[in-house]
């Protein structure tokens, strides 16, 4: 997975930004591979990379019914040649999302474990089961977060920096991790956790960047208060800020990751949280196909994110 292209860096033009003096560009990284989009393309590089060195011609992963994870991995395994192993938390349903659709039809084989089995993926016992069920693989973890994950998402960022801080939103903790290795403890990183109690990320971040590289950072700084109660959790506040985000700016957010992380970032700049003349670089991560299914699941609640 060589890069041939480079994300383009789009400047925000807005009344709020020029009143508090603070520059906002939006580092594009979800207009760069339509199908493994964003930060997911830098996370998988290097393991199919190791994949292939290994001689292991299926990849298997996990996530839920709306992962972008599965998505860019169904993708990227068709394009590059792997077969490619979905374990599904929770029942087949009786007709599959957008996503899973996406996915079958790349080829990925979907396989659907109750809750309770995939709280338990991580354990070399039901690894071993998956193993005797479909035979040789190699192995992805949920969100595609290793060591290779953090070399891939350290590329992330342009070689000249006109920033004094990186911001972006935060699942697995494993991009965050990359910047920091990237920066080398220079500028500082704020990021916006799309979970409830996002605090445990910071002992994964530090995992992260130890297992990489023997190395803590201090220059970094999780922002907590943007989850709207959860993980895919939202409100027609939200839905409403992502929409006006998209007619003032043309760049369309999806509710679990950059929405939540333009709202904060938009909150706070109105708090006064960021000193005047600072100028921040908000990475887009990408994750705009799970909008199709978002839109599905809440076409009763008269939320719905425009995307034309």
């Amino acid at each position: 997975m060589n890069a041939n292209v480079t994300p383009i860096i789009q400047p925000l033009q807005d009344e709020l930004l020029a009143t508090a003096q603070v520059a906002i560009s939006v580092l594009r990284l979800d207009e760069m591979y339509p199908l493994s989009s964003g930060n997911k393309w830098y996370k998988l590089k290097y393991n199919l990379q190791q994949a292939k060195k290994e001689g292991k011609n299926t990849l298997l992963t996990f996530g839920g019914a709306y992962s972008n994870h599965i998505h860019a991995t169904a993708a990227a395994g068709a394009q590059h040649g792997f077969k490619t192993i979905g374990v599904i938390r929770g029942e087949r349903p009786e007709v599959l999302n957008p996503t899973l659709q996406f996915a079958e039809a790349q080829g990925m084989q979907l396989h659907f474990v109750s809750r309770e089995e995939y709280r338990n993926k991580a354990g070399a016992s039901f690894v071993n089961q998956l193993q005797q069920k479909f035979g040789p693989f190699y192995l992805l973890p949920e969100g595609g977060t290793n060591a290779l994950a953090v070399r891939g998402c350290s590329e992330i960022l342009p070689e000249k920096l006109l920033c004094d801080a990186v911001v972006c939103s935060a699942g697995t903790g494993g991009t965050i991790a990359g910047l920091l290795v990237r920066l080398e403890g220079q500028k500082k990183v704020l990021g916006f956790p799309a979970l409830k109690g996002g605090e445990f990320l910071y002992d994964a971040i530090n995992q992260l960047t130890t297992h990489y590289q023997n190395r803590l950072y201090t220059n970094y700084q999780l922002i907590t208060d943007y989850h709207f109660g959860g993980y895919a959790k939202v409100n027609a506040e939200l839905v409403n800020f992502i929409n006006e985000f998209r007619q003032k700016h043309q760049i369309l957010l999806d509710p679990v990751y950059t929405g939540k992380l333009f709202y904060g970032l938009f909150d706070l700049i109105k708090q006064g949280f960021f000193p005047v003349h600072t100028r921040l670089l908000a990475i887009h991560t990408g994750g705009l196909q799970g909008i199709a299914g978002f839109n599905e699941r809440c076409k009763n609640k008269n939320l719905c994110i425009l995307e034309g």
